[in-house]
């Protein structure tokens, strides 16, 4: 199915300013729109285009819709030194997610340790966000997330029907002599927004991807938003599986939204984020000791193709970032379009 598509380069500032505009026009305070904007641009820059400004279009029929309501706070259901749950009242995920994500960096300051769960919370975009947020406080973090039902694409392993979402889980460790390390992916093979950027590209999935509805393997992105739809599959087989299994659990059933079951017409996320402030109880010239040669170990190892040394997590996002930063975001003229469409349907120029 690959088609002939052009590419736009966009400077970040200027796709940021467009974003803006347009959560403007949809309800957002300027604060708001602000920050989703720069988060959904800084996954473009960082190379998570499936997290980034192609999503401008779902974010605003999410608005049109009810599904997600500009301008919420996040309202805490329990809370006291270490723990706190918070009901996301249907609020844009990337600015709950800055609130609920400074108590809790706050609380582990303080403590050494926090639990911060949130659910009823718009789509909470790319997780590393959250992970790199905890990183520029000095902090661990680990983020479990899930959906309440809506948006359930994945099929366990041996399965071919969905029974819950892509589940990302993400884990940060700061690195003060050097750069920091986020891991931060999808349980599924891939996340389902690369899904749909396969598809504004007119471009095939790789092998093993998707299941059709009829049991037999796809590489077509569009299998997936046909009805029957294709299901997504795990990555690593049964061991992507289990750790989906148990992210949903963990952000759905602790974090307090509830974990994936049917007719949720809805998308709502949950996360279920674990904070650790070493300098609270660890001996910090160890922990920088042990970082340093034990990623400089890993580095070392003899790579299999001489021209593509070993990296380690979060080594991608920051080579993608510094060559996007100079060069602009390359958007297929499908996103480009959809993205002025829905600037041109809210009266905003794009």
């Amino acid at each position: 199915m690959p088609k002939d598509t052009y590419f736009v380069n966009i400077d970040h500032r200027e796709l940021t300013a467009v974003a803006a505009r347009i959560f403007t026009a949809i309800g957002c305070a300027q604060a708001e729109a602000d920050i989703v904007s720069k988060l959904l641009v800084t996954a473009n820059l960082v190379g998570h285009d499936s997290h980034g400004v192609a999503r401008i279009p779902r974010y605003v029929e999410y608005c049109r819709n009810g599904e997600v309501v500009p301008n919420q706070t996040a309202t805490a259901t329990f809370e006291n030194a270490q723990i706190a749950i918070y009901d996301g009242n249907k609020g844009f995920g990337q600015s709950i997610g800055v609130q609920i994500m400074t108590a809790g960096i706050e609380k582990a300051r303080h403590n050494g340790i926090a639990m911060i769960g949130v659910g009823n919370v718009g789509h909470l975009g790319r997780i590393g966000d959250w992970t790199e947020m905890a990183i520029e406080a000095g902090q661990v973090s680990m983020h479990f997330v899930n959906t309440s039902g809506a948006g359930m694409t994945v099929a366990p392993f041996g399965g071919v029907e969905s029974r819950y979402a892509t589940n990302p889980i993400s884990i940060g460790m700061p690195n003060a002599s050097g750069e920091p390390l986020v891991f931060d992916a999808a349980t599924s093979m891939l996340a389902e927004g690369k899904i749909m950027v396969a598809r504004n590209k007119g471009v095939n999935l790789p092998d093993g991807a998707l299941t059709g509805s009829d049991g037999s393997p796809t590489n077509d992105p569009n299998a997936l938003y046909e009805k029957p739809s294709a299901v997504m599959n795990s990555m690593g087989a049964h061991k992507g599986s289990g750790l989906a299994i148990m992210a949903d659990l963990l952000a759905g059933s602790l974090g307090g939204g509830g974990c994936a079951q049917p007719g949720v017409t809805g998308l709502a996320n949950g996360m279920l984020s674990i904070l650790i402030d070493p300098n609270v109880f660890a001996d910090a010239s160890f922990v920088q000791t042990e970082t340093t040669r034990f990623t400089d170990w890993v580095r070392s190892a003899r790579p299999a193709n001489p021209a593509k040394p070993v990296l380690l997590p979060g080594d991608p996002e920051r080579n993608t970032r510094m060559e996007r930063e100079k060069n602009g975001i390359p958007l297929d003229e499908t996103t480009w379009r959809l993205i002025q469409e829905t600037a041109t349907s809210l009266k905003v120029t794009a």
